[in-house]
């Protein structure tokens, strides 16, 4: 069965943690703390494997269903989600360290080091 947001909204925390399944595999996790995690289970190379889609609120229903579908064409394509997940935040943190601010303070960093005496007396 489907989830629904009113079902979402409804659920309380309990001792432990518990699943609420959507399909396709996603199913939203609540934490005894009260979190609401979105998460898809999936198999790759014949290893099962954990996808951390975000968390609800900030992610709705809807957005969660819809990245469900973006993985799901990945793994059909024959890659898995999380190392791509993974690859995108290195590409995202390479590509913010290239502006000119970064490379600038990185220049004058190195020019500010005081020199290393070779000279032992």
């Amino acid at each position: 069965m489907a989830l629904t947001d009113m079902a979402i909204r409804n659920a309380k925390p309990g001792a432990k943690a518990f699943k609420m399944a959507d399909g396709g595999g996603m199913f939203l996790l609540v934490t005894p703390a009260g979190g609401k995690l979105w998460r898809l289970k999936f198999r790759i190379d014949g290893h099962e494997k954990s996808l951390a889609i975000g968390p609800y609120p900030e992610i709705g229903l809807g957005e969660a269903r819809r990245r469900r579908e973006e993985a799901r064409e990945q793994i059909a394509l024959g890659k898995d989600p999380s190392r791509e997940k993974q690859r995108e935040k290195v590409r995202a943190r390479i590509q913010a360290a290239d502006t000119f601010k970064a490379i600038c303070d990185e220049y004058c960093a190195k020019w500010s080091e005081p020199a290393v005496s070779t000279n032992y007396e």
